[in-house]
């Protein structure tokens, strides 16, 4: 009930800052992955080291991949309240 009490008291203004700042932590994030991708082989030699650090970072990216999806289900979730809420 207390995380509900805080909830409640968040204003649409600071879940419009979250929101801002969740897609833009996602989005660096992203480019982050995407960077260490393209640094990731530069100067291995090792097959097997390389097909490790593809393997961890298709893991990492597919992590994000599901925090972003479970991310914009929330969202919905949200707008579609904040819809119903001005039809009443």
């Amino acid at each position: 009930s207390h995380i509900m009490s805080e909830y409640v008291r968040m204003t649409d203004t600071e879940r419009d800052q979250i929101d801002q700042d969740a897609q833009i932590f996602m989005r660096t994030c992203a480019d982050a992955i995407h960077q260490l991708r393209t640094e990731a082989h530069k100067g291995v030699q090792s097959a097997q080291v390389k097909e490790h650090r593809t393997a961890v970072l298709d893991f990492i990216e597919d992590y994000l991949k599901r925090v972003c999806k479970l991310y914009s289900e929330q969202r919905a979730i949200r707008v579609k309240r904040v819809i119903d809420k001005k039809r009443l």
